[in-house]
């Protein structure tokens, strides 16, 4: 269990830095004349990099019943 949970956290530092990074590429593209299909490819992969971000969240945080 406790080597799932440190994969989990690996996994999400991974995606996490992806995220950052297409911040990053997307702003350049942006402020640019960038390739618009690309600009909307990147767009696509950092909002399915954000699901999965929250998914691992809810996976690592317990839930409380109030």
């Amino acid at each position: 269990m406790l080597e799932d949970r440190e994969a989990m956290l690996r996994r999400l530092h991974e995606l996490r830095s992806e995220h950052r990074d297409l911040d990053t590429v997307i702003l350049r593209l942006e402020s640019g004349f960038g390739d618009q299909l690309q600009l909307q490819r990147l767009k696509k992969r950092k909002l399915k990099l954000k699901d999965e971000v929250s998914w691992l969240e809810g996976q690592l945080v317990p839930d409380i019943i109030a």
